[in-house]
């Protein structure tokens, strides 16, 4: 597999060494092995999967501590926007986020460590994503950043007609008026 960072520390993209042959591929998408030696010594304990249609907007999404989640992003079918922002206010990079095509074709998964939201536009007719948690689902915990916030500015890729975001996630605060840290 190849790790390659972001321009945001701790945040990486890990791309699977893929076996082809006649009958299909291979590829292994987990290795804890792996991402212990890489410095990601994440202990997933449970795995999340959606469906989604194109214009979906989920997020930005995540949790507090003692409850903050690491994830490891993938999709099994169609393609994403998958978005993360830094919330660790130590961060030299505190505020900005980062974005990157996922999909089923290019096996791409995005490991977003403790301290991020974290979000994912679909960009094909339908998207199923995989994703691993190192930590339980903890309802108090819950938090959120509006998907369109101005400070934030993300381009989610997909026309403001086609947006289609929960109600849940439509009443979440905006970037300015967060009061959680990490």
């Amino acid at each position: 597999m190849t790790i390659e960072k972001t321009f945001i520390q701790d945040l990486v993209i890990i791309t699977p060494r893929i076996f082809e042959d006649s009958r299909g591929y291979f590829f292994e998408a987990y290795n804890q092995t792996q991402f212990h030696e890489n410095g990601m010594p994440y202990q997933f304990i449970q795995d999340n999967q959606s469906f989604s249609k194109r214009g979906v907007i989920r997020g930005l999404h995540l949790q507090i501590n003692p409850f903050a989640q690491a994830k490891l992003v993938r999709v099994l079918e169609g393609e994403i926007l998958d978005v993360a922002v830094d919330l660790r206010k130590k961060s030299s990079t505190y505020g900005q986020h980062f974005s990157v095509v996922l999909s089923a074709d290019n096996k791409k998964q995005l490991m977003v460590p403790h301290g991020f939201a974290h979000g994912f536009s679909v960009l094909s007719e339908t998207a199923s994503v995989l994703y691993k948690v190192d930590q339980l689902y903890h309802k108090e915990s819950e938090r959120g950043i509006r998907y369109d916030d101005p400070t934030l500015a993300i381009d989610w890729q997909v026309s403001p007609d086609e947006v289609i975001v929960s109600e849940k996630d439509l009443v979440l605060p905006s970037f300015e008026d967060i009061d959680w840290e990490f």
